[in-house]
């Protein structure tokens, strides 16, 4: 199984989009400073994934989750958690 992550910094509220095989791992990783893109914005908290049985497709959901319009489907997508609704 691998999944595309969405993490958010504690810090400054920016967004991270990632990809692995082990989200668990990967996402302590992250919190324990050892992944220099997110390293000066820890605490982070998990907001989003999807999971995919093939790495070509989760790389290219990662990739796709990057662009414009991926950002905005995530916006969509999370509406209720960034507003702070329930649903």
């Amino acid at each position: 199984m691998h999944y595309v992550y969405v993490l958010q910094s504690e810090v400054d509220g920016r967004f991270y989009t990632g990809c692995t095989h082990d989200l668990r791992t990967r996402f302590q990783q992250h919190n324990d400073g050892k992944v220099p893109a997110t390293q000066q914005r820890t605490p982070l908290k998990l907001i989003y994934y999807e999971a995919s049985l093939s790495a070509d497709d989760a790389f290219r959901r990662e990739k796709y989750l990057k662009t414009t319009y991926g950002k905005r489907y995530l916006k969509s997508r999370l509406r209720c958690y960034f507003t702070g609704q329930a649903s």
